[in-house]
């Protein structure tokens, strides 16, 4: 073996399917069994070599799935169970094995078999200046099942050739010549090959092209791996003259990667941070960049280098790059932010492992603050004056100075009182710069108990220390100054029980107040703020309350069942100070109000009524007041009955008799459970009616409204005494002899109403008009000359329909009130004076209608029960 030349040994799997359904003509529905029907592999036989990837074969159920078993039946070949095959020993030509059997079991347990035909050729040697496998032939073996003949018929097969490795960038010439494909049939039929897809027929048109007649497949022009890595391509053979076509042949041109691309990082500059305290190999950023070369060759394997450091302090190697990760981290300690901040780094990569074409960015580090300046008082001794007894009151500032980065946690501050804080009189917070303490009182200092505090406070930033350092510290003498505080009663709310009838002048109770400037020796006085009802004296020496008017629990301010009053006591400094205390009275209930009857007035029908219920008011308390009892009084006792009821706290009246339609009194007399009694008198008014549905007649009219009228003369008669009395008073204070008019002038000359004005709201007017003589009016305001200027309103005649008789009169008062022809003889305003020894009459209106004997008022009857007394008084006969 040692002698012989190599061969190349072209190995042919025939893989022959054992149900004939597979080789039919045309592409039928899915057939289970080996998906390709010829598949070609090759390999080169060299010294030593024992083992070889041949190719891979497949086998579909049509479900989805591939294989269950496979084996092959020879040492030299092995398969594994994804369809590999593999040559494990060298096929030389004086082997006799010249074709090898491959069986496989699918998922359903359906068996196929293959046979692999070895057939020997020579090599064909390789031209040293093409590359691998240019202008070598590939053949396209045919076979013809179930025939014997070599006739030329239509075969189901694919071609699979290995792909075609050109590389980018060549520089020709052009054409030039890559492979050459060949069918097995060209011995006996002539063939014409052609090319399809991208790159043939399809854009890029013409990039690649075909020799018809030989097979031969060329490139056009360079190829760019970066625009396009690979080619598809479908190489086909056709029978000169039979038209007998071959199936297509797939064709792949895979572009070989050139050095073409040099790094391109995906940022400039990258920004990173790292704290001044970091540990060194402290990672700070990581670097990358990309290479438009094949992934995983040497032409995109990129290497990182840091070609500069700026500033180059404290040492030019502060940092350092990991070439392959591109991770910066930190090399050297000694960073310090307070005296450099910030670094720039040029950094470098380089594609062939650092040796090929290369590029830089920069990269910017940024150290960022750490705690390692401690705050610092800026005074470590601080002396206040506080006054006592102030909640809340500012003691100190205490500023501090901190080197680090300004607001920052390493740079704002917090405090803490250590020492001397007892009973928690003090606080101390950050003020709103984060760099001030600021003490404030928490609780009222009092001067009497201590005059004098010292206070430890330290400072701390919001973040601890990045190393050990000292913690500064501050303290506080505050001396607490007296002030003049108020009396104190004790207690301050001071509650107190008595009997709502104690006498006048008696002793309720001692209310007094300490003075807690116990260093002044001040006196105390005490008063009364407070005392709505006037009930108490204070001593204002002994703070001695007693009763000064009698106390009632009854009364309105009793409320919430106490009595409240406000005691004052001021103390004697030359600024007196005032404390307040509250008394509250709790009076007892003693029994000093007799019942009463709610209702003033009922009505009651006089035939089969019911009883009326009366309630009762009793002002005392629970104890004093139901169960009530009741007596009728005098002539009630003929007329009615009265009783409790049930609860015995109402009264039951019962008209025991029939009366007469009339108003009546009826007096009872009313008793609480402890016997205090009292007399009510209730009207009772009866009407002719029956049973619960009250309806009086025009009697009890009758006698209500003869005293509604008596009532309105004797008004108007007072007020015309009023009116006399103060004329009479104004002409004897007159300074004239004579009297504005003559005695015996008979217009009016008591008054004289010029306007009316506005009524209530009408505030700004002219007393001088009250004073004006008939003289100086204007005449058209004259009531004994009718205007002649304006035309009088309409007035309607009296309805002959009684029901519209309030119209009537409503609507002519209207226009009477609106008539400026009407003369004001009847208005109660205006009095003519008749003047002395006059024979005219009265004009008052109160007499204008006394004689009416020539009136007619026998339709008053017609009116109904109201008007049926006016039409008794003036529509009667004379006897």
């Amino acid at each position: 073996m040692g002698g012989l030349k190599s061969l190349e040994l072209t190995v042919t799997l025939l893989l022959v399917q054992v149900f004939t359904a597979a080789f039919c003509e045309g592409d039928g529905p899915c057939q289970p069994g080996l998906i390709s029907e010829l598949e070609i592999f090759r390999v080169n036989r060299t010294h030593g070599h024992t083992v070889k990837i041949l190719g891979q074969v497949n086998i579909s159920d049509c479900n989805g799935q591939k294989r269950a078993q496979i084996h092959v039946e020879d040492a030299h070949l092995n398969v594994d169970q994804d369809g590999t095959i593999r040559l494990m020993r060298a096929v030389t030509a004086r082997d006799q094995h010249d074709s090898f059997l491959i069986h496989a079991l699918d998922s359903r347990g359906n068996k196929f078999s293959a046979r692999v035909r070895v057939k020997h050729e020579p090599t064909i040697h390789q031209h040293p200046n093409n590359h691998d496998d240019h202008h070598r032939p590939y053949e396209v073996a045919s076979v013809i099942h179930g025939q014997s003949s070599g006739s030329l018929k239509r075969r189901k097969r694919d071609w699979v050739i290995p792909p075609i490795n050109f590389p980018e960038n060549d520089r020709g010439p052009f054409p030039k010549a890559m492979v050459q494909i060949r069918s097995s049939n060209d011995k006996s039929v002539k063939m014409e090959y052609s090319i399809s897809g991208a790159g043939a027929d399809q854009p890029p048109k013409g990039l690649f092209t075909i020799d018809r007649n030989s097979g031969v497949l060329y490139v056009t022009q360079p190829l760019d791996r970066e625009k396009q890595s690979q080619y598809m391509l479908e190489a086909h053979a056709i029978a000169v003259g039979k038209g007998i076509e071959e199936l297509p042949l797939e064709v792949i041109v895979k572009v070989i990667d050139q050095n073409d691309n040099k790094p391109e990082f995906t940022q400039d500059p990258f920004l990173g941070s790292v704290a001044e305290t970091a540990p060194p190999d402290f990672e700070i950023v990581k670097i990358s960049a990309t290479d438009a070369d094949e992934s995983g060759s040497l032409n995109a394997d990129i290497k990182y280098s840091i070609l500069s450091q700026e500033p180059q302090l404290p040492n030019a190697n502060m940092f350092s790059i990991n070439p392959v990760s591109g991770m910066i981290r930190l090399s050297s300690s000694g960073l310090d932010r307070e005296k450099l901040a910030k670094y720039t780094l040029v950094i470098q990569a380089a594609d062939l492992n650092g040796d090929g074409l290369m590029n830089t960015c920069s990269a910017i580090i940024t150290v960022t603050d750490s705690n390692d300046n401690a705050p610092q008082f800026e005074n470590a001794l601080y002396t206040v004056s506080v006054p006592e007894n102030k909640v809340g009151a500012v003691v100190v500032k205490m500023p501090v100075t901190d080197n680090d980065e300004p607001h920052t946690p390493a740079w704002s501050t917090r405090y803490k009182i250590i020492q001397g804080n007892h009973g928690g009189f003090f606080n101390v917070s950050t003020g709103p710069n984060k760099v001030e303490g600021i003490i404030t009182t928490v609780k009222g200092l009092d001067f009497e108990k201590n005059m004098k505090y010292t206070l430890l406070v330290t400072v701390e930033n919001d973040v601890p220390f990045a190393t050990r350092l000292p913690t500064s510290t501050a303290t506080v003498i505050v001396n607490v100054e007296d002030e003049n505080e108020a009396p104190i009663f004790n207690p301050v709310k001071k509650i107190i029980v008595k009997s709502e009838d104690m006498a006048v002048d008696s002793e309720l109770t001692q209310y007094t107040a300490t003075d807690p400037d116990t260093a002044k020796k001040q006196t105390v006085r005490y008063q009364i703020e407070r005392d709505r009802a006037g009930w108490l004296n204070i001593s204002k020496d002994t703070g001695l309350i007693t009763v000064k008017s009698p106390m009632d629990r009854e009364s309105a301010f009793y409320e919430d069942g106490v009595y409240e009053a406000i005691i004052l006591a001021i103390d004697s400094d030359e600024i007196p100070a005032t404390g307040t205390g509250t008394l509250l009275i709790e009076l007892q209930d003693v029994n000093d109000n007799a019942p009463t009857i709610n209702e003033n007035s009922f009505s009651i029908c006089n035939e089969d009524s019911q009883p009326v219920l009366l309630s009762i008011a009793d002002r005392d308390g629970p104890g004093y007041t139901a169960p009530f009892r009741v007596d009728l009084q005098g002539t009630s006792k003929k007329n009615w009955t009265a009783k409790m009821n049930d609860t015995r706290t109402g009264i039951l009246l019962t008209l025991r008799t029939r009366l007469e339609e009339d108003n009546y009194r009826v007096v009872l007399k009313v008793y609480d459970s402890h016997g205090l009694a009292q007399e009510s008198t209730v009207l009772a008014t009866v009407c002719n009616c029956k049973g619960q549905s009250v309806a009086c007649g025009g009697k009890i009219a009758s006698v209500w409204f003869p005293g509604i009228l008596g009532i309105l003369g004797a008004v108007l008669f007072l007020l015309l005494l009023l009116l006399l009395l103060l004329l009479f008073l104004r002409r004897r204070r007159s300074v004239k002899e004579e009297p504005l008019l003559q005695e015996d002038d008979v217009r009016d000359n008591i008054y004289f109403y010029d306007e009316e004005g506005g009524g209530e709201e009408d505030q700004d007017y002219d007393l001088s008009q009250l004073h004006r003589g008939l003289d100086n009016r204007p005449d058209v305001y004259r009531n004994d000359v009718a205007p002649t200027y304006m035309i009088a309103p309409e007035y309607r005649p009296r309805p002959a329909n009684p029901e519209d008789i309030g119209n009537f009169i409503d609507d002519n008062l209207k226009a009477a009130d609106s008539d400026p022809t009407a003369p004001p003889y009847d208005s109660l305003l205006v009095f003519d004076y008749e003047g002395g020894g006059s024979d005219a009459g009265s004009l008052s209106s109160l007499n204008s209608s006394s004689s009416g004997e020539d009136q007619d008022y026998d339709y008053l009857n017609e009116w109904g029960p109201r008007f049926k007394k006016l039409a008794d008084m003036y529509g009667a006969d004379d006897d």
